[in-house]
Protein backbone atom coordinates (compact mmCIF):
# COMPACT_ATOMS: atom_id res chain seq x y z
CA UNK A 1 0.00 0.00 0.00
CA UNK A 2 1.29 3.54 -0.84
CA UNK A 3 0.80 6.53 0.39
CA UNK A 4 -1.21 7.16 3.41
CA UNK A 5 -3.45 10.22 4.44
CA UNK A 6 -3.75 10.22 8.35
CA UNK A 7 -6.27 13.07 10.04
CA UNK A 8 -5.27 14.25 13.33
CA UNK A 9 -1.78 13.74 12.81
CA UNK A 10 -0.61 16.88 15.01
CA UNK A 11 -3.24 15.15 17.82
CA UNK A 12 -2.06 13.65 20.65
CA UNK A 13 -2.26 10.07 19.26
CA UNK A 14 -1.15 11.06 15.49
CA UNK A 15 2.04 12.30 17.30
CA UNK A 16 2.80 8.68 18.68
CA UNK A 17 1.09 7.23 15.46
CA UNK A 18 2.95 8.70 12.90
CA UNK A 19 6.56 7.93 13.47
CA UNK A 20 5.71 4.34 13.82
CA UNK A 21 4.81 4.33 10.32
CA UNK A 22 7.39 3.46 7.50
CA UNK A 23 5.57 4.49 4.78
CA UNK A 24 4.95 7.85 2.36
CA UNK A 25 2.80 9.79 4.26
CA UNK A 26 0.30 12.84 3.66
CA UNK A 27 -0.73 14.93 6.68
CA UNK A 28 -3.76 16.51 7.94
CA UNK A 29 -4.65 19.02 10.76
CA UNK A 30 -5.37 22.19 11.77
CA UNK A 31 -2.50 23.03 13.07
CA UNK A 32 0.33 21.31 11.60
CA UNK A 33 3.34 20.28 13.45
CA UNK A 34 7.30 20.72 12.67
CA UNK A 35 8.06 18.00 15.19
CA UNK A 36 6.78 15.66 12.35
CA UNK A 37 7.65 15.38 8.57
CA UNK A 38 5.85 15.29 5.93
CA UNK A 39 3.23 16.24 2.69
CA UNK A 40 1.08 18.65 5.09
CA UNK A 41 -2.46 19.72 4.01
CA UNK A 42 -4.36 22.58 6.60
CA UNK A 43 -7.78 22.25 7.13
CA UNK A 44 -10.45 20.39 9.00
CA UNK A 45 -12.23 17.04 8.50
CA UNK A 46 -15.73 18.70 8.25
CA UNK A 47 -14.76 20.53 5.44
CA UNK A 48 -15.29 18.75 2.23
CA UNK A 49 -12.93 20.76 0.01
CA UNK A 50 -10.66 20.03 2.21
CA UNK A 51 -10.76 16.17 2.26
CA UNK A 52 -11.22 15.85 -1.36
CA UNK A 53 -7.90 17.28 -1.54
CA UNK A 54 -6.72 15.28 1.00
CA UNK A 55 -7.96 11.83 -0.01
CA UNK A 56 -6.42 12.89 -4.03
CA UNK A 57 -4.16 10.17 -4.76
CA UNK A 58 -3.77 8.06 -1.71
CA UNK A 59 -4.50 4.16 -1.27
CA UNK A 60 -5.18 4.60 2.55
CA UNK A 61 -6.75 6.97 4.85
CA UNK A 62 -5.99 6.49 8.97
CA UNK A 63 -8.95 9.00 10.34
CA UNK A 64 -7.65 10.09 13.82
CA UNK A 65 -8.99 12.96 14.19
CA UNK A 66 -11.96 14.49 16.62
CA UNK A 67 -12.66 15.75 19.82
CA UNK A 68 -10.86 13.30 22.58
CA UNK A 69 -13.36 13.50 25.33
CA UNK A 70 -16.36 14.65 26.66
CA UNK A 71 -17.93 17.82 24.97
CA UNK A 72 -21.40 19.39 23.78
CA UNK A 73 -23.72 17.19 21.94
CA UNK A 74 -23.64 19.80 19.07
CA UNK A 75 -20.12 20.13 19.02
CA UNK A 76 -19.50 15.87 19.01
CA UNK A 77 -21.86 16.02 16.24
CA UNK A 78 -20.36 18.19 14.30
CA UNK A 79 -16.61 17.10 14.59
CA UNK A 80 -16.89 13.53 15.32
CA UNK A 81 -20.00 12.11 13.48
CA UNK A 82 -19.64 14.72 10.51
CA UNK A 83 -16.43 14.79 10.27
CA UNK A 84 -16.12 11.23 9.66
CA UNK A 85 -18.82 10.94 7.36
CA UNK A 86 -16.81 13.87 5.74
CA UNK A 87 -13.88 11.70 5.07
CA UNK A 88 -15.45 8.30 4.42
CA UNK A 89 -17.60 9.96 1.62
CA UNK A 90 -14.17 11.51 0.10
CA UNK A 91 -12.31 8.24 0.48
CA UNK A 92 -15.29 6.71 -1.47
CA UNK A 93 -14.94 9.59 -4.53
CA UNK A 94 -11.12 9.49 -5.04
CA UNK A 95 -11.03 6.01 -5.39
CA UNK A 96 -9.76 4.57 -1.50
CA UNK A 97 -9.73 1.23 -0.96
CA UNK A 98 -9.21 1.54 3.12
CA UNK A 99 -10.21 3.75 6.05
CA UNK A 100 -9.55 2.79 9.50
CA UNK A 101 -10.88 4.65 11.99
CA UNK A 102 -10.07 5.72 15.56
CA UNK A 103 -12.54 4.79 17.54
CA UNK A 104 -12.33 4.53 21.29
CA UNK A 105 -12.79 2.58 24.82
CA UNK A 106 -15.13 4.69 25.44
CA UNK A 107 -17.78 3.56 23.17
CA UNK A 108 -17.78 0.73 24.88
CA UNK A 109 -17.30 2.51 28.69
CA UNK A 110 -20.17 0.79 30.89
CA UNK A 111 -19.13 -2.94 29.51
CA UNK A 112 -17.85 -4.75 33.06
CA UNK A 113 -13.84 -5.26 33.13
CA UNK A 114 -13.77 -8.56 34.90
CA UNK A 115 -13.43 -10.48 31.94
CA UNK A 116 -11.49 -10.11 28.09
CA UNK A 117 -13.53 -8.17 26.52
CA UNK A 118 -14.64 -8.95 22.91
CA UNK A 119 -13.25 -6.27 20.17
CA UNK A 120 -16.90 -6.20 18.91
CA UNK A 121 -19.04 -6.47 21.43
CA UNK A 122 -21.80 -4.23 21.40
CA UNK A 123 -21.88 -0.59 22.28
CA UNK A 124 -22.45 0.25 25.56
CA UNK A 125 -21.18 4.06 25.18
CA UNK A 126 -20.11 6.14 28.91
CA UNK A 127 -20.23 9.49 27.74
CA UNK A 128 -22.18 11.53 24.54
CA UNK A 129 -17.97 10.89 23.57
CA UNK A 130 -18.30 7.75 23.82
CA UNK A 131 -21.54 7.38 21.76
CA UNK A 132 -20.21 9.28 18.96
CA UNK A 133 -17.54 7.16 18.45
CA UNK A 134 -19.81 4.34 18.22
CA UNK A 135 -21.65 6.62 15.47
CA UNK A 136 -17.90 5.95 13.66
CA UNK A 137 -18.15 2.74 13.67
CA UNK A 138 -21.76 2.53 12.37
CA UNK A 139 -20.97 4.68 9.86
CA UNK A 140 -17.77 2.49 8.97
CA UNK A 141 -19.72 -0.83 8.78
CA UNK A 142 -22.38 1.02 6.68
CA UNK A 143 -20.23 2.33 4.21
CA UNK A 144 -18.35 -1.19 3.96
CA UNK A 145 -21.62 -2.87 3.28
CA UNK A 146 -23.13 -0.08 1.12
CA UNK A 147 -19.76 0.16 -1.04
CA UNK A 148 -17.26 -2.56 -0.22
CA UNK A 149 -14.97 0.23 1.60
CA UNK A 150 -12.62 -2.35 3.48
CA UNK A 151 -12.91 -0.34 6.91
CA UNK A 152 -11.20 -0.92 10.62
CA UNK A 153 -12.42 0.63 13.50
CA UNK A 154 -9.37 0.48 16.25
CA UNK A 155 -11.01 0.78 19.88
CA UNK A 156 -8.05 2.52 21.32
CA UNK A 157 -7.65 2.22 25.15
CA UNK A 158 -5.26 4.75 26.78
CA UNK A 159 -2.54 5.39 24.21
CA UNK A 160 0.15 7.28 26.47
CA UNK A 161 4.13 7.13 26.61
CA UNK A 162 2.96 5.69 29.94
CA UNK A 163 -0.12 4.24 31.83
CA UNK A 164 -1.68 7.72 33.98
CA UNK A 165 -2.97 5.65 36.29
CA UNK A 166 -3.82 1.91 37.41
CA UNK A 167 -6.85 1.93 35.54
CA UNK A 168 -4.80 2.15 32.33
CA UNK A 169 -2.72 -0.73 33.44
CA UNK A 170 -5.11 -2.64 31.50
CA UNK A 171 -6.11 -0.37 28.88
CA UNK A 172 -2.57 0.98 27.99
CA UNK A 173 -1.32 1.27 24.17
CA UNK A 174 2.07 1.75 23.72
CA UNK A 175 4.01 3.76 21.32
CA UNK A 176 5.48 1.07 19.75
CA UNK A 177 2.58 -1.09 19.98
CA UNK A 178 0.27 1.55 18.47
CA UNK A 179 2.88 1.91 15.35
CA UNK A 180 2.54 -1.95 15.13
CA UNK A 181 -1.13 -1.94 15.43
CA UNK A 182 -2.02 0.85 12.37
CA UNK A 183 0.58 -1.03 10.45
CA UNK A 184 -0.83 -4.17 10.68
CA UNK A 185 -4.21 -2.50 10.19
CA UNK A 186 -2.90 -0.95 6.42
CA UNK A 187 -0.81 -4.34 5.46
CA UNK A 188 -3.96 -6.98 6.55
CA UNK A 189 -5.29 -8.47 2.86
CA UNK A 190 -9.22 -8.00 2.63
CA UNK A 191 -10.14 -7.16 6.16
CA UNK A 192 -13.59 -6.25 5.25
CA UNK A 193 -15.47 -4.63 7.92
CA UNK A 194 -13.51 -5.08 11.20
CA UNK A 195 -13.54 -3.97 14.68
CA UNK A 196 -10.53 -5.11 17.07
CA UNK A 197 -8.85 -3.31 20.19
CA UNK A 198 -6.36 -0.49 20.34
CA UNK A 199 -4.25 -2.34 23.40
CA UNK A 200 -1.00 -3.63 24.08
CA UNK A 201 -0.14 -6.88 26.18
CA UNK A 202 -0.79 -6.00 29.29
CA UNK A 203 -0.71 -8.34 32.40
CA UNK A 204 -3.97 -7.14 33.13
CA UNK A 205 -5.25 -6.29 30.12
CA UNK A 206 -9.25 -6.35 29.89
CA UNK A 207 -9.71 -6.25 26.02
CA UNK A 208 -8.86 -9.45 23.66
CA UNK A 209 -6.41 -9.60 21.77
CA UNK A 210 -7.65 -12.11 18.94
CA UNK A 211 -9.34 -10.00 16.30
CA UNK A 212 -6.31 -7.97 16.37
CA UNK A 213 -3.88 -11.33 16.06
CA UNK A 214 -6.31 -12.12 12.76
CA UNK A 215 -4.79 -8.95 10.96
CA UNK A 216 -1.46 -9.69 11.59
CA UNK A 217 -1.39 -7.15 15.06
CA UNK A 218 0.78 -9.16 17.47
CA UNK A 219 1.53 -6.53 20.54
CA UNK A 220 4.60 -7.39 22.25
CA UNK A 221 4.88 -4.09 25.36
CA UNK A 222 3.10 -4.53 28.67
CA UNK A 223 1.83 -2.10 31.03
CA UNK A 224 3.16 -4.10 34.39
CA UNK A 225 6.55 -2.64 34.22
CA UNK A 226 4.96 0.48 35.47
CA UNK A 227 2.32 -0.70 38.17
CA UNK A 228 5.14 -0.11 41.14
CA UNK A 229 5.91 3.43 40.48
CA UNK A 230 1.78 3.99 40.43
CA UNK A 231 0.09 4.52 43.67
CA UNK A 232 -2.88 3.10 44.81
CA UNK A 233 -5.91 5.64 43.47
CA UNK A 234 -9.67 5.61 43.13
CA UNK A 235 -9.17 5.36 38.99
CA UNK A 236 -9.55 1.39 39.05
CA UNK A 237 -13.28 1.18 38.12
CA UNK A 238 -16.14 -2.15 37.36
CA UNK A 239 -16.27 -0.81 33.31
CA UNK A 240 -14.09 -0.08 31.24
CA UNK A 241 -14.59 3.23 30.95
CA UNK A 242 -13.29 4.35 34.25
CA UNK A 243 -15.10 6.16 37.02
CA UNK A 244 -13.87 9.55 35.73
CA UNK A 245 -16.12 8.82 32.34
CA UNK A 246 -19.28 6.71 33.42
CA UNK A 247 -19.90 9.34 36.52
CA UNK A 248 -19.46 12.72 34.26
CA UNK A 249 -22.06 14.97 33.56
CA UNK A 250 -23.06 14.09 29.59
CA UNK A 251 -22.46 17.48 27.61
CA UNK A 252 -20.22 19.09 30.19
CA UNK A 253 -16.09 19.15 29.00
CA UNK A 254 -13.83 17.19 30.66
Amino acid sequence: MGRVLVTGAAGRVGRIVVPGLRRELRLLDLAPTEELPGEWVTGSVTDAATMAEACAGVDAVIHLAGIAGEDTWDRLMDVNVGGTRTVLDAALVAGVSRVVLASSVHAVGYRPAGHPVPADCPPCPDTFYGMSKAVVEALGSLHHSRFGLDVICVRIGSCFARPVDRHALGLWLSPGDAGRLFEACLTAVAPGFRIIWGVSANTRGRCSLAEGEELGYHPVDDSERFAATLPPDSSVSAHLGGTLFTTAELGRPL
